[in-house]
């Protein structure tokens, strides 16, 4: 496809850093950002690599109350205490450090820069790639996210004019904050597939869970079993998503990537490769080219294995969104390769691809009662189908 594709990028995004053996380790973009631009990625035509500016308190506001940000501020500051244990902070999930504010707002602002783009027409596709943090809530930071750059991103469209803003997430953790964000706004769309709550954090994320008063069935959830690989993930992912964007037909598609749904990530247990992942950024590239007239957000998320998952399938995604898809067989870069293993001390991986060929049957070809991902995308249409003239059965 014919794209333009804005990249908010700048080296010290990488300083959203909870400190040595934390999950969240800043070399997943580091990483990712080198193998796109040993690829060609970001010299590519139509292709803009852009240093963001961080997010002022104004923006911040739109979605965290103030008196969290300022909690944020004064935690990663020169005379910080435990005084914010009530905001989340200071946990092992969140631990503070030294510029937390800074290093967040940033990350805001990278997002925020790339859904401008999207909207004023500077780009059809923005990248935020070290974007995603889904699980902040208004005044509480969690589950590795400190400011919800996506819902406040969502906000700032929505005030720019935006009648309807779909949001598809694809992280193995389901995406609880944006969710709450706008339980209560039929202006947006929520979809979230992840690992089934009753087996993984942060426990919500049930078919159950489908919006507020006056939006119910804009909040959409798929809880797929544990142990769900290529062809389930992508059964369901083409049973709910694709069906409901055509019948919302959002203004604007914004896509969360959160890629530890890979058999390899230590967190969570589904079992994608490489492959379906880069099968379903080109699906949704797709759908923003078909439903929202390519007007496409998209941001990382999660993912906790850097080097052989996160680094490769980023690169797919930044490659696809910028219209030059990876062949999955081609050799990863040598100079890359001499770098991740330097930077790492490890071997880095030699291809693009796990070597795995992702088919699945579509849910219209019939549904199976006795299989548990049919009955989770049985759940999830039964739940929000009907409020939205669909019908539930395949």
């Amino acid at each position: 496809m014919d794209c333009s594709l804005f990249v908010a990028w700048d080296d010290r995004l990488a300083g959203y850093d909870f400190g040595v053996g934390h999950p969240m380790a800043p070399s997943r973009v580091a990483l990712t950002i080198a193998l796109a631009r040993a690829f060609g990625v970001f010299s590519a035509p139509g292709v803009s690599l852009v240093c963001p500016e961080p997010a002022t308190d104004v923006d911040l506001e739109t979605v965290h109350l103030h008196r969290y940000i300022a909690a944020v501020r004064h935690v990663g500051g020169p005379e910080a205490d435990d005084s914010a244990e009530e905001f989340g902070l200071g946990n092992e999930d969140n631990p503070v450090f030294a510029g937390m504010h800074d290093a967040s707002a940033l990350v805001v602002g990278a997002t925020l820069g790339a859904a401008r783009a999207v909207w004023t027409g500077a780009a059809d596709h923005g990248a935020s790639i070290a974007g995603g943090l889904h699980h902040a809530m208004r005044a509480y930071a969690s589950g590795f996210c400190v400011y919800n750059d996506l819902a406040i991103a969502i906000s700032w469209l929505l005030r720019a004019g935006a009648e309807r803003v779909a949001y598809v997430d694809m992280d193995v953790h389901h995406g609880d904050g944006v969710q709450a964000a706008f339980y209560n706004d039929p202006r947006v769309l929520t979809i979230s597939l992840h690992e089934h709550p009753a087996t993984l954090w942060p426990g919500t994320g049930f078919p159950s869970e489908t919006g507020g008063p006056g939006a119910r069935g804009f909040a959409v959830n798929v809880a797929l079993p544990a142990g769900t690989g290529d062809a389930g993930w992508l059964r369901a992912f083409h049973a709910i998503v694709p069906e409901l964007l055509r019948e919302f037909r959002p203004q604007v598609l914004v896509s969360q990537h959160g890629c530890d749904t890979h058999w390899l990530d230590p967190l969570a247990d589904l079992r994608l490769s490489i492959d379906a992942q880069r099968v379903a950024h080109t699906a949704i590239h797709r759908l923003a080219h078909e439903v929202a007239g390519g007007r496409w957000l998209l941001t990382g998320g999660g993912g906790y294995e850097p080097l052989q998952v996160v680094s490769r399938t980023w690169t797919h995604l930044l490659a696809e969104a910028a219209g030059y898809p990876i062949d999955p067989r081609v050799r990863t870069p040598d100079g890359w390769r001499e770098y991740a293993a330097h930077r790492t001390g490890q071997e880095a991986p030699a291809t693009m691809t796990d070597g795995n060929e992702p088919a699945f049957a579509r849910f219209e070809s019939g549904y199976n009662p006795a299989d548990a991902v049919d009955r989770a995308i049985y759940a999830t249409r039964t739940a929000v189908f009907p409020e939205h003239g669909l019908l539930p059965e395949p």
